[in-house]
């Protein structure tokens, strides 16, 4: 099931329709001539144009409703048969007048029509089953609440259709204001006074500019039957449109309005708005790349004809902007499920992301950190539902080939073997198991309580080689934690400085209890570091330096210590030759290599959980690298996971 869904994504990304099933038609980068936009006359030529075909489209309706089969209705016939007011005269007036005096707007006495109706229905029909179903709508029409039901509908249906002006009735107010004024120049009566003195108020010249701009420019038309709008957009060099469009059958519509655009900081074009012209030529049966190879060629004021969206839209509110870290690489290139390749964002694991718009659930709009001043656009990025959806896809269907392979196997390995089914390599994956973005907050440190660093690497990286010169040189700033072992204490060891002697229970009670970041058996002996050896070196206001295996940090970083974890990487492996060869070291080429290998597997499986990394390429540079990256948590704010802050 889960495979043929996939199949249909593929098949869906790589059909023609789908490859450009939405397009952005202006992006920073377009090469943009210049089109100058036509007057606005002749827009509203075109407005009146529609109106004139709108008008004769209503006056056609208008006679069709009143060409009426008198023997269609009761009310009709019983009409024609009155010589008073005939159904048959042949004037428009007559039949209008007819309908006026003969239709009641009184909803009891139609329901009392209709029963009749109803009982002469009855009455013609042989069939027994059909007047049985007469008999049951007789019932219902009898009944009190089915009458109230139908009162209350007459009444609503009344006031619905009565006729309320949307728009100004005029835009020459002042010119009709000065006329009467002269008019009452002579005037000595008290009304005509009062009138004089309310028309020289500056009320009437403010209506004439909004009713203008209502009437000649923004006002809302109608185009062959549909309500229309025109929206005025002002085209940049920096500041694109930014809007995408996308085909349904033979109209363009408005598919997504992109922040930090024209149009998204206008308010003026909405998702779902149908273009019909963009200054003045015709948008309908045109494939989404044409408009936007039209739209790239033009510069200035665009104006745009839109068919307002049908769509309920939510009431305005205020965006929050979340901030993301990344936990994989995203190439919008190399993704055929983007809507709009265009916009896409490109990111690498650890980058953080700045998302202002959630609107769509699957494609979230973002920007890059320290990138919003270069790009004026915000980017698409996969939401993190969706990006789980499909990691699960991927998992799933590559258990499922594993599953396969393994029953090849089996069928070879022994005719037996075939008749039994192989374990299954599948498991259901929990969305929480798949990492897509951690939301983050900016935290600045206090002064008196540092946050505690773990430096962590393969072995013959050189971190511990760090840590060590780090405490030698500032003893006063940095310290390690006391560990905890079940060994016996030595004569010069003493308990709380060099380790906390423990007893073997005490120290299985501690483990249980999940206190130690990590821990370990040597010699059978058991040690591990608590988190509140780590605390008390905090207390103290110095810097608590660990070495850390890749086991404890889930450990170490769930914890509510805010650590700070550099990652050190070894340098290629002849440069790790010469630096091991300099501390008296003579590695086999096979150990290089491993060393290398593992420091891949590390950031590829733990790399989320680096907030820094060093290249350990010279002892000298890595650790003035490192101090730098310490001593920046004291003069600048960092991100951390939100979660922390709570």
């Amino acid at each position: 099931m889960i495979m043929s869904h996939m199949n249909g994504y593929v098949q869906e990304a790589s059909g023609q329709a789908i490859s450009h099933r939405e397009r952005a038609v202006d992006c920073p980068g377009d090469d943009s001539g210049l089109i100058k936009s036509p007057h606005c006359s002749a827009h509203m030529e075109r407005i009146q144009h529609y109106q004139e075909e709108l008008k004769k489209r209503r006056e056609e309706d208008s006679r069709g409703k009143h060409d009426i089969d008198p023997n269609a209705s009761l009310r009709l016939k019983k009409l024609a048969q009155n010589p008073k007011v005939g159904i048959d005269n042949p004037t428009f007036e007559g039949k209008e007048k007819a309908t006026k005096d003969t239709f009641s707007q009184d909803p009891v006495a139609d329901m009392v029509e209709l029963l009749q109706a109803l009982k002469w229905a009855k009455h013609c029909l042989a069939d027994a089953q059909s007047q049985e179903d007469v008999e049951l709508i007789m019932q219902l029409l009898a009944k009190e609440d089915f009458k109230n039901a139908y009162t209350i509908y007459s009444a609503v249906s009344e006031q619905m259709t009565r006729v309320i002006p949307t728009s100004p009735l005029t835009s020459q107010a002042e010119d009709l204001c000065q006329e009467v004024q002269k008019i009452l120049q002579s005037s000595q009566h008290k009304e005509g006074l009062e009138l004089k003195v309310l028309l020289t108020k500056p009320h009437l010249q403010a209506h004439d500019s909004v009713a203008g701009q209502e009437m000649e420019e923004d006002n809302l038309t109608q185009y062959i039957g549909e309500t229309v709008k025109l929206v005025r957009l002002e085209k940049a060099r920096d500041t694109p449109l930014g809007a995408t469009v996308r085909n349904d059958m033979d109209s363009v519509l408005v598919s997504r309005v992109v922040k930090g655009g024209a149009a998204e900081k206008s308010g003026l074009l909405s998702e779902g708005d149908e273009i019909l012209e963009i200054n003045g030529v015709s948008i309908r049966g045109k494939h989404v790349n044409e408009v936007h190879d039209l739209l790239q060629q033009m510069q200035g004021t665009l104006t745009f004809l839109l068919i307002p969206s049908s769509q309920i839209k939510p009431a305005p509110h205020r965006q929050t902007v979340m901030h993301v870290r990344a936990y994989f690489d995203y190439d919008p290139s190399d993704d055929p499920f983007v809507p709009c390749r265009e916009l896409g964002l490109s990111f690498q694991k650890g980058d953080i992301l700045h998302v202002i718009s959630q609107d769509d659930p699957n494609w979230w709009q973002a920007y890059r950190d320290g990138d919003e001043d270069n790009q004026p656009l915000a980017g698409l990025i996969p939401g993190k539902s969706f990006q789980q959806q499909r990691e699960t896809l991927k998992k799933t269907i590559t258990d499922r080939s594993r599953e396969h392979q393994g029953r090849l196997w089996y069928a070879k390995k022994s005719k037996r073997q075939k008749k039994k089914s192989p374990s299954t390599l599948s498991r259901d994956f929990d969305y929480d198991d798949i990492l897509t973005y951690e939301e983050m907050s900016l935290y600045h440190q206090p002064a008196n309580r540092k946050r505690p660093i773990g430096l962590i690497g393969p072995t013959n990286s050189g971190h511990d080689e760090l840590r060590r010169r780090l405490l030698s040189i500032e003893p006063e700033k940095f310290a390690v934690a006391v560990p905890h072992t079940t060994r016996n204490s030595r004569i010069h060891e003493r308990n709380g400085r060099e380790y906390h002697f423990v007893s073997r229970p005490a120290f299985d009670t501690d483990l249980a209890a999940g206190k130690f970041i990590e821990s370990g058996e040597y010699e059978k002996n058991f040690y591990g570091t608590s988190t509140d050896s780590v605390r008390h070196v905090i207390n103290s206001g110095r810097i608590c330096l660990l070495c850390l295996h890749t086991r404890s940090l889930q450990v170490f970083r769930s914890s509510n210590l805010k650590p700070y974890v550099i990652f050190i990487a070894p340098p290629s492996q002849e440069r790790l030759r010469t630096l091991l060869a300099a501390e008296g070291k003579t590695p086999k080429p096979e150990e290089l290599k491993e060393v290398i290998e593992k420091a891949r597997e590390m950031e590829h499986n733990f790399g989320h959980f680096f907030d820094a990394t060093i290249v350990n390429m010279d002892p000298e540079q890595a650790f003035h690298e490192l101090r730098r990256l310490i001593d920046k948590l004291d003069t600048e704010p960092q991100w951390v996971p939100t979660s922390w802050l709570c």
